[in-house]
This record gives C-alpha cells, structure tokens and sequence, in this order.
C-alpha cells in the first residue's frame, strides 16, 4: 500500500474528508448529499408524522427503521442478481436514505463514518473490508432477533 497517500477532499460545512480525489468530485458531491440529507432528516425529526414519511419512520422506533434498512439492502441484492443496474440505482438511493434516518435515531453523524472510512483506508486501502480478527468482538452487543411477524408479501 506505499506510495502515495490519498489527497484530503474538502467540502463547505463538511470540514476534510480524506478519500482518492477524482477530477469530476463524485466523493465530495456524495458527501455533501448526504450530509444534506441528513440535515434534512435531523429538520423534520419532531415533524407531524402524518405530514412526514421521515418523522414517522423516526417515531416508529429504532426496529422499524432496522427492518426498512434491510429490506432495501435486500431489494439492491435481488436487483443486482437480476442484472437491473437502473433498479439498482433507484434501491440504493433508498438505502442510503434508510441508513442515513437510522444514523440520526442512533446519534452518528456522517463525518464519524467519513473518518472511520478514512482510517480503514489508511490501514487497508480504500477497497479493501477491515477483516474480523480485527473487530474486537467484545465491544459489539450481541444481536437480538426483531419482533416475530408473519411474512408478508411486498406488492
């Protein structure tokens, strides 16, 4: 992994993300969405829920969100497997959007992930996953299943 390191990548109100710089800002403009995305989120937080698919999302609790976020990863899985990149793309704008209302329930902010990102990079290269030998285990709580539901089918 030597050589050269990544170059900080700047964005008003974002302070410094340190990422591979490409020529067309792609890093930044993602960044700089979902920071106003989750602006928008934190905006709407107290909002009447029967006005606000955002605030009601929020209202329902932490579970509900957690199965909104799978379910579109799931729905990215399945449209990749069926080679529809246009649904892909659609599914993975939603998913942000669910991951980014579970940060704000969760109290992360975006720049916590940026820099997280930015230390697995330094560690790993930006491609690369943290292996999970690395993950002290005893830090993580352990999982609980959700609520028991009947299966219900999507329309």
């Amino acid at each position: 992994m030597g050589g050269r390191q990544p170059a900080p990548i700047s964005s008003p109100g974002l302070g410094s993300l340190t990422g591979l710089a490409c020529s067309s800002g792609i890093l930044v403009a993602m960044a700089d969405s979902v920071a106003r995305l989750y602006e928008a989120v934190i905006a709407v937080r107290g909002s009447d829920p029967t006005k606000s698919r955002t605030a009601r999302l929020l209202r329902a609790g932490r579970a509900k969100m957690a199965k909104k976020l799978a379910e579109e990863a799931v729905e990215v899985v399945i449209d990749a497997m069926h080679g529809q990149p246009e649904a892909v793309v659609r599914e993975s704008a939603d998913l942000l959007y669910n991951l980014v209302v579970l940060w704000v329930h969760a109290g992360v902010h975006p720049d916590e992930v940026w820099a997280e990102m930015g230390r697995r990079e330094r560690m790993f290269g930006i491609a690369e996953k943290v292996p999970k030998d690395l993950i002290r285990m005893s830090s993580r709580q352990r999982v609980v299943a959700l609520e028991p539901r009947r299966a219900r089918k999507r329309r």
